[in-house]
């Protein structure tokens, strides 16, 4: 089956995502598609707010959403919380802190359940922390240095909520910090950059800005980004 991922700048769950969430319905091929929403990052602050607001946002639109509820490492750990990804055609990961989120998904059952579904045809859907965990690095734009991220996306790095920011002063920032060759994706509130074997699309209200080697572009909704698949830069 085609991978395909999400990366979306923030803002999940509003009416402004509607269109955009619309369309990764359709993408499933299915009347009733299943929505597994995974509230980690949300962990710090309010995460069965952040998940019963996926599961209202999706069943608005038609679809099955519930909630696979990880909030800490044993719960990533846990077998039978990482059997309800399985049946999922969209895993939907919410905003919050990427550096908890990390911690806790990464090399677990429940990271190794995400990857098998989204190879086996599942969507793989991230939003600010959801999507900057994906990344192989993920900063803030006003820092230095990176940490290292999941590397589902080789040669990327998610920049959400980006309409807050001046793209020139961030091309400024990355070229004086050690982004080492990495793609830099701004991504704007309520905006996504869904990536497939076949390219990556813009979609929703706002831009997507392309930050490579000092310069950058930016692309509304519908547009097709260049030098970019599932998997990764330069493909």
């Amino acid at each position: 089956m085609a991978r395909s991922i999400l990366l979306v700048g923030g803002d999940e769950f509003r009416p402004a995502c509607v269109g955009m969430d619309r369309r990764m319905l359709e993408l499933t091929g299915e009347a009733a598609p299943r929505v597994a929403i995974i509230p980690t990052a949300a962990a710090l602050e309010n995460p069965q707010r952040a998940a019963a607001n996926g599961i209202r946002h999706f069943t608005g639109l038609g679809a099955a959403a519930y909630s696979v509820d990880v909030i800490q490492r044993s719960d990533a750990e846990n077998t039978e919380l990482a059997a309800q990804i399985g049946p999922a055609d969209i895993i939907y990961f919410t905003g919050g802190s990427p550096a908890h989120l990390l911690s806790v998904l990464a090399a677990s059952p429940l990271l190794d359940a995400v990857i098998a579904a989204n190879e086996a045809g599942a969507i793989w859907a991230g939003s600010s922390a959801g999507a900057m965990v994906l990344g192989a690095q993920m900063r803030r734009p006003s820092a230095s240095e990176g940490a290292a991220a999941l590397g589902a996306l080789p040669g990327v790095m998610v920049l959400p909520h980006h309409e807050r920011s001046d793209p020139a002063s961030v091309a400024a920032q990355l070229a004086a910090g050690d982004a080492g060759g990495l793609v830099a994706l701004g991504i704007d509130g309520a905006t996504g950059l869904l990536l497939d074997s076949d390219g990556a699309t813009a979609l929703g209200n706002g831009n997507v800005t392309v930050y490579r080697a000092g310069g950058w572009e930016q692309y509304a909704s519908g547009a097709t980004v260049p030098g970019l698949t599932v998997a990764g830069a330069g493909h």
